[in-house]
């Protein structure tokens, strides 16, 4: 049953850690250069979180940024959900010990796992419970660490990640961003794709998944980017049709910050100027299902979003997973 009520996006969140690892620092790990790395992926440097520095510390930062933003303390929230695939533990939660750190005792709490896309899954998740009257203020956090998965061995990988966390509140109330609609899709078929082959129990923990770094990144990178392009595509122009929207209202397009190749191919598709893509992949890599919080929190610290203008965020991840989602200026 609905209630009638619009979920808002009132407040948002970043954090970075402080140690940069630029493309200079990675020519003397793997035998790779600046130059090759910039022009197949983007990226100049990426942030690389401290030993002792977890997925929950982050999110916290991101998370008390958010909450101070939107004028809401901890204490007055429903539910707190955060998307990771680099959680502190495989439990408890990591959204149980952000809720302790955060004193919300008043706040049900749950993780959710869409790798890259799990920023807009969060979305959905927040609109889908305010809206249907559940709930009034869900703290979303998206927080990775995944230079703690990263096989630094591998010069096809580890160019490519950083750590960094995002937040943002939504409630059935204040000023900010309408969230429109959502969009989501999966394909457990290609799965094998892009993956974390040990760990879970079907490999737990041994010597040998150790030895074989089977606890890091694989991905298959070419066939990768060919879904990523097309899935992202697709739910995007899904998405502002259930909004009734067309390309030329795009005022900005945030994709997930994954490979500069893959985003001008997805800008290509779309009638978006160049200089109305956001990016961020240049400082940061690839966060993970951060990367997009984080863009949009910078989009909205840097440039003057005007009333009315409609945000689009798109990401890809492992799984696969994919969404989109429409939010509009106020």
């Amino acid at each position: 049953m609905k209630s009638g009520k619009t979920a808002k996006l009132i407040g948002t969140g970043a954090y970075l850690p402080q140690r940069v690892l630029s493309n200079a620092d990675l020519e003397k790990m793997v035998e790779t250069s600046d130059e090759w790395i910039m022009s197949r992926t983007g990226m100049k440097e990426r942030r690389i979180a401290a030993e002792n520095e977890q997925a929950s510390d982050m999110g916290y930062f991101a998370a008390k940024e958010a909450l101070e933003q939107a004028g809401v303390l901890a204490e007055e929230l429903d539910l707190i959900v955060v998307a990771t695939t680099t959680p502190d533990y495989i439990f408890p939660s990591t959204s149980c010990l952000l809720q302790r750190r955060l004193k919300a005792s008043s706040a049900a709490a749950v993780d959710i796992q869409a790798a890259c896309s799990g920023f807009i899954y969060g979305i959905s998740l927040a609109k889908a419970y305010v809206e249907a009257g559940l709930y009034r203020k869900v703290l979303l956090v998206a927080t990775e660490k995944l230079s703690s998965i990263t096989n630094y061995e591998d010069r096809n990988t580890c160019i490519l990640f950083g750590d960094g966390a995002a937040a943002c509140l939504i409630s059935d109330s204040g000023q900010g961003l309408t969230i429109r609609g959502a969009i989501l899709g999966a394909d457990g078929g290609q799965a094998d794709l892009l993956k974390l082959p040990a760990g879970g129990s079907k490999r737990p923990a041994s010597h040998e998944t150790v030895s074989q770094k089977l606890h890091t990144i694989h991905m298959e990178g070419k066939e990768v980017f060919k879904h990523a392009v097309r899935r992202m595509e697709g739910a995007t122009k899904e998405c502002l049709e259930a909004c009734g929207l067309n390309e030329e209202e795009i005022s900005w397009l945030i994709p997930h910050q994954a490979n500069i190749r893959i985003i001008e191919a997805l800008a290509k598709r779309f009638a978006v100027p160049l200089e109305r893509v956001f990016l961020t992949i240049h400082k940061y890599g690839n966060t993970s299902c951060s990367s997009v919080g984080i863009a949009l929190h910078e989009l909205l610290m840097e440039k003057r979003v005007r009333q009315g203008e409609n945000i689009v965020l798109t990401a890809f991840g492992g799984g696969f997973t994919w969404g989109a989602t429409v939010l509009t200026h106020d």
